[in-house]
């Protein structure tokens, strides 16, 4: 039996892949099956941050039959076309965030949690001498935090 529970949500599918579907296309990536799967879990949403492992494990638990290495590569394609911005927090950890505008980060050492600093709660008042040719493309702080014990 159809119940119009059933019917409005696949309307809202529909709408989300369709959306979706746009915003894949407008940065020049097609919409593949793998490519919308990620998608909905990434973007259908608050603004979160995520692992490779964290997203793979989702998608699992979600039922989507996906490899982790499809994973990795969809995030660094969505990471080149500017949907997603990646915060490298050690040379073995890295995550993928949703909010791409400007903005820094909390990283709790103890959970891995990361938080986002509004840009404007953060000034950084005296950068280096640059080398000759160089200028700034950006400014990203990472601020370490643990439980005051």
């Amino acid at each position: 039996m159809i119940t119009m529970e059933k019917v409005f949500s696949h309307t809202r599918q529909n709408d989300s892949t369709q959306t979706l579907t746009k915003k894949l296309r407008g940065v020049g990536l097609r919409a593949t099956r793998q490519r919308l799967d990620i998608g909905n879990l990434l973007f259908s949403g608050k603004d979160r941050h995520v692992t490779a492992e964290s997203l793979h494990d989702e998608a699992v638990a979600a039922g989507i039959r996906i490899s982790l290495a499809t994973i990795y590569n969809a995030l660094n394609q969505f990471r080149d076309a500017g949907l997603l911005r990646e915060v490298l927090v050690d040379p073995s950890r890295t995550y993928f965030d949703t909010n791409t505008s400007s903005h820094h980060h909390f990283f709790n050492v103890d959970n891995g949690h990361l938080t986002d600093i509004p840009h404007d709660e953060i000034s950084v008042s005296c950068l280096p001498t640059l080398p000759e040719g160089q200028i700034i493309d950006g400014v990203d702080v990472l601020i370490r935090i643990k439980p005051d014990a």
